[in-house]
């Protein structure tokens, strides 16, 4: 069994009963721990080399207990090391050759504890345009349209953040129940300004001399923007007057 950074055995997301399981059912399992957790995103790890599912003759994946125990450690180490897929991929396959070694970590600081001294910074994970179009099965002239409205935006090497193949899906996904992508416009303003908001708050820290100050900020960073999320969500079953799931 693979084992966790911390050298426990897994947290039971994955079935203990040999079979092999749909994408849907992965993606159920995953969710209990992983809410945020998508097809697309489990489409993106296997492009990336974190998992090898299996093929039906008719080209369904089948993924083993194994496959989602690696998932779920992949997802983990995201979550809560803020690694990037490279790191994680070269650090699972390293333990599963039986190798002991070390998992570098931006963890965040617990109160009366000495925050770890990171070793580089991590790079965000990133994707090519070819790589974002079959990861989120989308068309060339649908991307084209989204970064005109600036939903999508490639960074400065023409290269996208990995996050463009959650937002992309769910643009897709809205556009099923006929929200056009002019109609997400006032979401990514909305966005934009409760991105400034968080920088805002930590900006001081990031242009702090001490790095483990400054490796502190991208964890506050992150723990705002999810709250932001939580909040976002909040408000808009408010004004339905719904429940989300």
């Amino acid at each position: 069994m693979l084992k966790t950074p911390s050298g426990g055995a897994g947290h039971g997301i994955a079935a203990t009963d040999g079979r092999l399981m749909s994408i849907g059912t992965v993606l159920n399992v995953l969710r209990a721990e992983f809410p945020d957790i998508t097809i697309s995103k489990i489409r993106f790890l296997e492009s990336e080399g974190l998992v090898e599912p299996q093929r039906t003759p008719s080209g369904y994946r089948k993924f083993s207990a194994h496959d989602v125990e690696r998932l779920g450690h992949v997802l983990r180490m995201q979550r809560d090391h803020y690694l990037p897929l490279k790191v994680i991929r070269e650090h699972l396959d390293a333990m599963e050759r039986g190798e002991a070694v070390p998992l570098p970590t931006l963890c965040r600081q617990r109160d009366g504890e000495a925050a770890p001294q990171p070793a580089a910074a991590p790079t965000a994970a990133r994707i090519g345009r070819a790589e974002l179009l079959a990861a989120a099965d989308i068309g060339e002239q649908e991307l084209k349209e989204w970064e005109s409205y600036g939903l999508i935006t490639p960074l400065s090497d023409g290269a996208y953040d990995a996050e463009a193949v959650t937002v992309a899906s769910l643009i897709a996904e809205l556009g099923r129940f006929g929200i056009e992508p002019r109609h997400l416009r006032v979401m990514k303003a909305a966005a934009d300004r409760e991105a400034g908001l968080v920088d805002q708050v930590v900006a001081p820290l990031r242009r702090h001399r001490n790095p483990q100050t400054r490796a502190h900020a991208e964890a506050r960073a992150k723990e705002l923007a999810g709250l932001t999320v939580k909040l976002h969500a909040a408000l808009v079953q408010t004004a339905l007057g719904v429940r989300l799931p």
